[in-house]
C-alpha cells in the first residue's frame, strides 16, 4: 500500500520565513529587478554624468547623483514610501509614517506575493533615479548645498504626490484609469519638467561652458549609457510584480523600442548633419527607453516599433529645431537636455499608450480590461468613446504632472534661496571640482600635471624625459626610496 499523505519538499513548504502568501520566484525577481534599476543610478548615471560633462565638473556631477541616491533612501524609509503608497490622508497623499518596523516590513505588500520590505526597496530605486535625472538639468553650476536641500524637499512635496495620484490604489488618476506601466509620468515626465524648472531658477552655466562642452570621456559615457539600457530590463520587467508573460513582453518591447529609437535618431543625424554622433545615439537610446516606459507591457511588438520611430524623431525635432528657435528654451540651460529626452519623450509615450493599449494585455496587468482600451482598439471593437476616454485620461495625467512639477519645483527653489544661493559663485564655476569638493577626477593627467610640477612636452626627446620623469615621480611617492629621491633631484625632473 502507498502512503496517500503528500509532503512538499522542505524548500517549498510554508514556514515562518516563507509564509503561504509569498511566492519565492516573484520575490526573487522583484529584488533582482530592483537591483537592476538601482544599478542604472549607481553606478550607471554616476558614470554617464561623470563622463558626459566637461572634465572640471566630472566629480561634482557624479557626486550629485551619488548623494541623491543615499539621501532618497533615508527619506524613503522614514516617510516617503507611506506618503506615496500608504492609506489616504489627503487628496494627493498617504499617511506619512516610517517603513522600518518588523511587523510592517514582513507583511504582504499591497500588491504582489512578496513582503512590504521588497516593495519598499523596489519603489525606492524608482524614486532615487527620478531625483538623479533632475540633477542632469542643473549640472555645472548648482550650489551643492542647495542640492542637498532640494533632494529631500522635492521627494516629499512633488514625487510622493505624483506617485500617490498615479500608482497608489487610492490615487485619483488611478481610479480614473490612467495607464502608466512603469513611470513615464511619475518618473520621466516629472523629472523632465522639474529639471527644466530648476534649471530656470538656478540660471545658466558660464557662457564658455555652455557654448562648447564635449564629453570629457565618451567611453565612460557609453559605459553608463549601456548600464542604463540593460538596467531597463528590471525597470519595465519588474512592474507586473510577478514572473509572468506580461513581464516577458514588457522586457522585449522595451529593447525593441529602444533599438528602433536609437537607429532613427542616428539616421536623422546622418541625413541632416552628415555625422554619426555618439552623443546623438545615446540621446535616441534614452528617448526610446522613456517613451516605451508607460506602455511596455500593454502594447504589441509592432506598436513598440512605431513608438521607437516616434521617440527617435519627435524629440530629435524638438531638440534640434524647436529648441534653437525658441527664446524660452534658449534662455534655460538644461545641461543634459532632460526636457527633450524625458519630458517630451515621456509625454509622447503616454499619448501613444492611449492609442495602442491592448485590452487583453491590460487585463493581464490590471486584472480588468473594461476601462483600459486604446483608441485604435476602441475603433476596431466599436468602443470609440472608451478609446477617446483613455486618450483624454492620458492627456489629463500629462497636465497634472506638468502643473504639479512647475509649481512645486518653483516653490522649493524659492524656499531654498532663502537660506543658501541656488547657484555657485562665478569663481567656483571657473575652477570647478577642486573649488567645490577639493578633488579632481583626473589628478595625474592633463590639467592635474601642473599641480605636480610637470609641463606639457614640446619635442619627442622631451616627451621621453617627461614620461620617465612622471614614472619616477609616482614611483618615488609609493616607495619613498632615498636613491630615487636623489636621482630625481639630479635629473631635475
Amino acid at each position: 500500500m502507498f502512503n496517500s499523505t503528500f509532503h512538499l519538499p522542505s524548500n517549498l513548504a510554508p514556514n515562518e520565513a516563507s509564509p503561504e502568501w509569498m511566492n519565492k520566484g516573484d520575490n526573487a525577481w522583484q529584488l533582482t529587478a530592483a537591483t537592476l534599476v538601482g544599478m542604472q543610478s549607481v553606478p550607471g548615471l554616476v558614470i554617464l554624468y561623470g563622463g558626459a560633462v566637461k572634465k572640471k565638473w566630472a566629480v561634482n556631477s557624479a557626486f550629485m547623483a551619488l548623494y541623491a541616491f543615499a539621501c532618497v533612501l533615508v527619506c524613503w524609509v522614514l516617510w516617503g514610501y507611506r506618503l506615496s503608497f500608504g492609506n489616504q490622508s489627503a487628496p494627493f497623499w498617504g499617511v506619512p509614517n516610517v517603513s522600518l518596523e518588523q511587523d510592517y516590513l514582513l507583511r504582504q505588500a499591497f500588491y504582489g506575493k512578496f513582503p512590504n520590505a521588497t516593495m519598499v526597496y523596489f519603489q525606492f530605486v524608482f524614486a532615487a533615479i527620478t531625483l538623479i535625472l533632475i540633477a542632469g538639468a542643473v549640472l555645472g553650476r548648482m550650489n551643492f548645498y542647495a542640492w542637498m536641500m532640494f533632494v529631500p524637499l522635492w521627494l516629499t512635496f512633488s514625487y510622493t504626490v505624483g506617485a500617490f495620484s498615479i500608482w497608489s490604489p487610492n490615487g485619483f488618476l488611478t481610479k480614473k484609469g490612467i495607464i502608466d506601466y512603469s513611470g513615464g509620468y511619475v518618473i520621466h515626465l516629472s523629472s523632465g519638467v522639474a529639471g527644466f524648472t530648476a534649471a530656470y531658477w538656478v540660471g545658466p552655466r558660464l557662457t564658455k561652458d555652455r557654448e562648447r562642452f564635449p564629453p570629457n570621456n565618451i567611453i565612460l559615457m557609453l559605459m553608463g549609457a549601456g548600464m542604463l539600457w540593460l538596467g531597463w530590463t528590471g525597470f519595465n520587467g519588474g512592474d507586473p510584480y510577478q514572473v509572468n508573460i506580461d513581464a516577458s513582453l514588457a522586457v522585449l518591447n522595451t529593447h525593441v523600442c529602444t533599438a528602433t529609437s536609437l537607429l532613427t535618431w542616428l539616421m536623422l543625424d546622418l541625413v541632416f548633419f552628415r555625422k554619426s554622433s555618439v552623443i546623438g545615439a545615446v540621446q535616441g537610446m534614452t528617448t526610446g527607453l522613456v517613451c516605451i516606459t508607460p506602455a511596455a507591457g500593454v502594447v504589441q511588438g509592432w506598436a513598440a516599433i512605431l513608438m521607437g520611430i516616434c521617440s527617435g524623431s519627435i524629440p530629435w525635432f524638438t531638440m534640434m529645431v524647436v529648441h534653437k528657435r525658441s527664446e524660452l528654451l534658449q534662455k534655460v540651460d538644461d545641461t543634459m537636455a532632460i526636457l527633450h529626452t524625458h519630458a517630451i519623450a515621456g509625454s509622447l509615450g503616454g499619448i501613444l499608450t492611449g492609442l495602442f493599449a491592448v485590452p487583453k494585455l491590460n487585463r493581464l496587468f490590471y486584472g480588468t480590461s473594461g476601462q483600459f482600451v486604446g483608441l485604435f482598439y476602441g475603433l476596431e471593437m466599436g468602443r470609440v468613446s472608451t478609446g477617446f476616454r483613455q486618450v483624454g485620461i492620458q492627456l489629463l495625467g500629462i497636465f497634472f504632472v506638468v502643473t504639479l512639477n512647475i509649481i512645486s519645483t518653483s516653490l522649493i527653489c524659492l524656499f531654498i534661496r532663502l537660506f543658501v544661493p541656488l547657484r555657485m559663485s562665478e569663481e567656483d564655476m571657473e575652477i570647478g571640482d577642486e573649488a567645490v569638493h577639493g578633488e579632481e577626477a583626473y589628478a595625474i593627467c592633463d590639467d592635474g600635471d601642473s599641480r605636480l610640477g610637470f609641463s606639457t612636452p614640446k619635442t619627442f626627446l622631451s616627451l621621453i624625459t617627461y614620461r620617465f620623469g612622471k614614472f619616477l615621480f609616482i614611483f618615488k611617492i609609493f616607495c619613498g626610496s632615498a636613491f630615487l629621491r636623489s636621482l630625481v633631484s639630479w635629473l631635475d625632473l
